[in-house]
This record gives structure tokens, sequence and C-alpha cells, in this order.
């Protein structure tokens, strides 16, 4: 296993650790029915897709695994939802589903199932073989490669989670930022071009009006 597969792991058992914890934040439960910072996601859709970057890697570490793995960059390259509006089919989609698991539960109980979860992922997290591929359906990826995936995911929506219940945004290792950063930045160059994040990063005076990656 090399350093960076060590570290990718390390990152996203760490921020899963911190999004378990603010999940189990009293004012979750409170504000669990009211709007989120998100548009059209309620704060408990909004927990409960937080909690799916914990619960799916569970799932899929026990199904069987794939046969075909892709390059992380083209898993959002090769996903409509990266590049289309809040209000697309596949946007609404994830959120619609959120809603509907929201509604079926808790957050006392999707806390303690996410507990529970981690408890499982940080023997099986380690233990995962670097040639092993995840099976994504359409597609598979590396395990590291989807651990940086969901890594993605935990840091975008602990922060989402934290601003939408007035809360500070918990600190995240530095490793988990980098990788995140790091991701994020090359997904920017792909929808935007590398000049236009070069330029974002460098030179306010030429800076383009955005170059979300998401």
């Amino acid at each position: 296993m090399t350093s960076r597969e060590v570290t990718t792991r390390h990152a996203y058992l760490a921020a899963a650790g911190i999004a378990a914890a603010l999940l189990r934040t009293p004012a979750l439960a409170e504000r669990w029915r009211t709007p989120s910072a998100l548009p059209n996601y309620s704060v408990g859709g909004l927990a409960r897709h937080l909690a799916n970057q914990i619960i799916q890697p569970a799932e899929l570490l026990d199904a069987p695994p794939g046969h075909r793995a892709i390059e992380v960059l083209a898993h959002f390259t090769g996903s409509a939802w990266v590049t289309t509006s809040a209000d697309d089919a596949d946007n609404t989609n994830i959120r619609e589903r959120g809603e509907r698991a929201a509604a079926a539960t808790t957050a006392d109980r999707l806390a303690a199932e996410v507990e529970g979860v981690l408890a499982k992922l940080r023997h099986t997290v380690p233990a995962a073989p670097p040639h092993r591929i995840i099976d994504l359906g359409d597609w598979g990826l590396a395990v590291d490669d989807f651990l940086l995936t969901r890594l993605l995911e935990l840091v975008v929506h602990v922060d989402d989670l934290a601003v939408s219940l007035d809360l500070p945004t918990p600190e995240l290792p530095a490793e988990a930022i980098e990788l995140t950063n790091d991701l994020l930045t090359r997904i920017a160059a792909w929808r935007h071009g590398p000049l236009a994040v070069v330029r974002a990063l460098s030179r306010s005076e030429r800076a383009p009006e955005t170059v979300s990656a998401l």
C-alpha cells in the first residue's frame, strides 16, 4: 500500500468520525424538518445524505468486488449531476432519496446507525486490499479512489450541515482538506479549463466569475 493510500484511508476515517460527532449534536433533532443551507434540502435530508457517505462505503465493501476500475476524475466527468443545475433530474433524485430516508428515521436513530457502521469501518477500511475494486454499477473505482470521493463528500457536507445548524464548521484534519482541495481543483480544471483555475487562484483582476467544481 502506498503512502497516499494510507493517507486517504486515514483522512476518510478521521472525517467520518467528525461527521458522526456532528450528527450527534442536539441541534440536529431540533431542526430536523427545517430548511437547510442547501436549496430544497431539509436539515434532516442533508444529514441523511452526509450519513450515506459512511453507510454506503460499508455496504459496498461487503458487496462482491467489481471487475473494471476507471480513474477517479472520470467518475466525476462521467456523472451528469456534476455539471447540471440543482433543479435537474439527477440532483432532484438525490435530494428526494435523502428526504424519503430522513422521513423514515430520527436524528438519534441516524446517529446511532452511523456510529455502529463507523466502528466496523475502522476495521474494514485499513484491511481492504489496495487492488480491491468497488462496484458502482456503471463502473468501478479502486478502493482508495472510492474513499477519496467519499472524503470529498464528507468535507463538503460537514460544512453544509454545520452552517445549517448555525454551528462553527468542525476543524477537519489538514490531510482531509488537502486531498479534497486537490480533487476539487482537478474537477474545476476539467469544467472550466486549467487557465481559469490558475487565474482564479492568482489574478483577481482576470479571475472568472466562478470555477466551482461541483
